[in-house]
């Protein structure tokens, strides 16, 4: 990358972490265009080269850190399917808590109607995080070959979500990631037990 491109990059990343501070401080309704760009020290115009509206920035949030995550997952290709799923719920999690309990608000809401979800947000993040999970158990080879992977999707990513939930009604008083400890020890090789190779 040459240096014109990594600015570029570092501009980029300067107003989606000011967005993202902004959104967490105010909430996402309460800023504009104008309050991100003089949090991250650029020209309003300056916004509208990497971004059409605001909303791209909750959509930006929402999807690189979890590409992210995808790529930790890839090069953990030799690790037992139990690591790698704790590795990903505790991975999720710190990422939800990070971007705080606005930016869940936004996913959630954005998630809970898809249908009637403006095309200025991102209505795709459950299917996005659905196919990452679905990936990691159709490529384990620990698991049997009948084993119902859409189902068990289902059933974690429903736990996940559902920890978000908890957390955006509790008013930040649940902790996810405390939590997502909590169910990996009681409750993931249970619900994987009959569906493992032995």
């Amino acid at each position: 990358m040459n240096k014109r491109q990594l600015a570029a990059q570092e501009t980029k990343r300067k107003l989606v972490m000011a967005g993202l501070e902004l959104i967490k401080e105010k909430g996402f309704e309460s800023i504009n265009v104008e309050d991100i760009t003089n949090k991250a020290g650029v020209a309003k115009g300056t916004f509208y080269t990497y971004f059409k509206r605001k909303e791209d920035i909750v959509m930006e949030i929402s999807r690189t850190p979890f590409g992210e995550i995808a790529d930790e997952l890839e090069r953990m290709e030799n690790a037992e399917l139990f690591e790698k799923l704790r590795h990903y719920f505790r991975r999720f999690m710190e990422q939800v808590e990070f971007c705080g309990i606005q930016i869940c608000r936004e996913w959630i809401k954005n998630v809970i109607d898809p249908g009637n979800v403006p095309d200025t947000m991102d209505s795709q993040k459950w299917f996005y995080d659905s196919e990452m999970l679905e990936n990691i158990l159709k490529n384990s080879v620990e698991l049997k070959e009948d084993a119902p992977i859409e189902l068990l999707t289902h059933i974690i990513i429903s736990e996940l979500y559902g920890m978000m939930l908890c957390w955006c009604m509790s008013d930040g008083k649940f902790e996810p990631l405390d939590w997502t400890d909590r169910f990996c020890e009681a409750q993931l090789e249970a619900i994987f037990e009959k569906y493992i190779r032995r």
